[in-house]
């Protein structure tokens, strides 16, 4: 019976001691970052946080993007909210914004509603949510942004309203010249020419959308060291950056936006700064299809912007890895220690579509990106 009893203790030991080894080694495991896998949450449900972003706030991170259904891309429930305290896993903190069923909210059910961002205000102490927002039934003819507020970093966030920024006001960095020209959309019906370029770079659409306000489509929202934060977006069909003051409260333009690389055709802005010098990291236009990324840089938030080549390297740099920024995340208690995140859209599997997570690394100062099968943060070490 002794022998028995000493048989049972050492099998036992050697269960917990195998049961633990596997716990650490899957521990292990998750402490990394796998581009383009599957990304489980704690409920074993791959992230559902599309076009999204990363708010720091009470220690941990928290990630906001679309929820995407498995057969379209509308809106079918809202914008989803992830926490995290080590940016490996990720907790479901549910629908920090719902869409709604009534048919005359701007938000309603099967709405398009994409890259949402949330930033904190010290001031209101309210936390503030913006996002693109086409109206239900329009396609992608409404070009505009919408904005909610809540007390609690998950939510619910109470949606207040959704428009198109600066209406009647010219952008600081048109010149006196340019506004007097006279630019008539019905005198460039033939797109694409060189005449046609010139005239949008000269504020065709500007002039177009003036009294209505200014299209807001793909968007980031950053917040500067002096807690200035700015609405940067795709604008004039896309053709057309712009990057809007906001008010101190968060929740609406001051008036004052300029343009970046007007007929440059950019979309999907993720910004940065580091140095003294901001970088922005931009996609061109091909639809869901992905292509060469751009890159710019400015000493001043206003511009003026010069161009970069493509920040991405090596195989299928061309197509940024088949995938689209979304935001640039810093690291928290790293020094410039930044994460260029993207996604790789699935629009036939909306829900499947994957995230791409990589370090931006530096050579003499510039940005660069560079795939990694796996990777942790000790990259940045």
């Amino acid at each position: 019976m002794f022998k028995v009893k000493k048989m049972v203790l050492a099998l036992s030991l050697l269960l917990a001691f195998f049961i633990n080894a596997t716990a650490q080694s899957q521990s292990k495991e998750d402490a990394c970052f796998r581009p383009g896998e599957l990304w489980m949450d704690n409920t074993d449900t791959h992230v559902n946080a599309h076009g999204g972003g990363i708010l720091v706030a009470n220690g941990r991170y928290y990630w906001f993007g679309e929820h995407k259904s498995d057969t379209t891309s509308s809106a079918m429930v809202g914008v989803m909210c992830y926490s995290s305290s080590d940016l490996y896993n990720w907790k479901n903190e549910g629908i920090a914004l719902s869409v709604v069923d009534d048919k005359n909210s701007d938000i309603t059910r099967g709405c398009v509603l994409e890259r949402p961002k949330v930033v904190y205000n010290k001031k209101t102490k309210k936390y503030v949510l913006w996002f693109h927002l086409e109206l239900k039934g329009r396609g992608y003819n409404a070009a505009r942004v919408g904005v909610a507020v809540s007390e609690r970093v998950t939510g619910p966030y109470k949606f207040l309203r959704s428009y198109r920024p600066n209406p009647g006001i010219y952008p600081y960095n048109m010149s006196e010249e340019q506004k007097k020209m006279t630019l008539d959309i019905k005198d460039y019906r033939k797109s694409w020419t060189p005449e046609w370029y010139k005239a949008v770079a000269d504020g065709l659409f500007v002039k177009r959308d003036l009294q209505s306000g200014q299209m807001s489509r793909d968007m980031t929202i950053y917040v500067d060291d002096d807690e200035k934060a700015y609405h940067i977006y795709a604008s004039e069909d896309n053709l057309t950056l712009q990057i809007a003051e906001l008010t101190d409260d968060y929740q609406g333009h001051t008036g004052k936006y300029i343009r970046v690389a007007p007929a440059g055709h950019n979309e999907a802005p993720a910004i940065f700064k580091k140095d003294g010098v901001y970088w922005m990291i931009t996609s061109g236009c091909t639809g869901w299809d992905p292509n060469a990324a751009r890159m710019f840089s400015s000493r001043s938030i206003w511009g003026p912007w010069t161009q970069h080549p493509n920040p991405c390297i090596g195989k299928d740099a061309d197509k940024t890895f088949f995938s689209q920024s979304t935001y640039i995340l810093p690291v928290q208690e790293k020094k410039d220690a930044f994460i260029f995140m993207a996604d790789r859209w699935t629009p036939r599997h909306p829900s499947n579509a994957r995230y791409i997570w990589l370090p931006i690394q530096f050579k003499d100062g510039i940005p660069f990106l560079k795939w990694m099968d796996k990777w942790d943060l000790t990259v940045f070490d």
